[in-house]
C-alpha cells in the first residue's frame, strides 16, 4: 500500500475551464470531509469542488461526489484513478472554474480523469509501514542504554518524562518490536519491557 509523502497540487486548463487538483493524506472519512469543507470555503467562488477519497488497508473506506456536475462524470472517474494507483489514505479534490464552454459528458469524464492522473504523476509516495505506539519506564541508571536500544531499532521517541523513573514514549515499526523488547529484557534481566499503547494502526500512518 502506498501513501503520500507530502501534499501535491496540479492545474490544467481545458477549453478555458481551470481544473485545480490537490491531494492530501487523511486517516479517516471524517478527516476527509473536514478538509473538503475547508476546500469549499477556500474556493467559494468556484463552479464545482469535486472529491474522491480512499482510506484503509485494501481501500476499505472510499467515497466521492460530483458536486453538481452531471452524475458519474467527475467524482467516480477521480475515484477510479485513485483505485488504480494503489495509494490509500488520500483525499483528492478537483476544483473547477467554468470557462464558458461546455465539455459534454465524455469531455468531463476525460477532463477529471486527466486532472487526477497528472496530479498523481507529480505526487511523491512511499510504502506504508505498520507502526505501534509504545511506552517504556526505566530507572535512571538504565535510561541511556534503553534509549540506545530503542534508537537502534529505529524507534521515533516523541516524549521523555523524568520523574521517579524515566518514561519514554514513541512509535516503532511493528516488525521491530519483538527484537527491541527482547533486548530490553536482556539488559534488565527481565525487569523491563515495552508497553504497547494501541493495536496496529490499520488505517495507515
Amino acid at each position: 500500500m502506498l501513501v503520500l509523502c507530502a501534499p501535491a497540487k496540479n492545474e490544467i486548463i481545458i477549453r478555458n475551464s481551470r481544473f485545480i487538483a490537490e491531494a492530501v493524506s487523511v486517516n479517516s472519512a471524517e478527516e476527509a470531509r473536514e478538509i473538503l469543507r475547508q476546500r469549499k470555503e477556500e474556493y467559494a467562488d468556484a463552479s464545482h469542488v469535486v472529491h474522491a477519497f480512499i482510506v484503509g488497508i485494501g481501500a476499505s473506506i472510499m467515497g466521492c461526489s460530483d458536486d453538481g456536475e452531471p452524475p458519474g462524470t467527475s467524482g467516480r472517474p477521480a475515484l477510479e484513478v485513485l483505485k488504480g494507483s494503489g495509494i490509500s489514505n488520500i483525499l483528492v479534490t478537483i476544483t473547477r472554474y467554468f470557462g464558458g464552454t461546455k465539455l459534454g459528458t465524455g469531455g468531463l469524464v476525460k477532463a477529471y480523469t486527466e486532472s487526477v492522473q497528472q496530479l498523481l504523476a507529480k505526487a511523491e509516495t512511499k510504502e506504508w509501514v505498520p507502526t505501534r505506539k509504545f511506552s517504556l519506564q526505566a530507572p535512571y541508571t538504565l535510561y541511556e542504554p534503553c534509549k540506545k536500544i530503542l534508537l537502534a531499532h529505529e524507534a521515533e521517541i516523541t516524549d521523555e518524562v523524568f520523574a521517579d523513573e524515566v518514561t519514554l514514549r514513541g512509535t516503532m515499526r511493528e516488525s521491530a518490536i519483538a527484537d527491541a523488547d527482547q533486548a530490553l529484557q536482556d539488559l534488565s534481566r527481565g525487569d523491563l519491557g515495552l508497553q504497547l499503547e494501541q493495536d496496529a494502526d490499520d488505517a495507515g500512518p
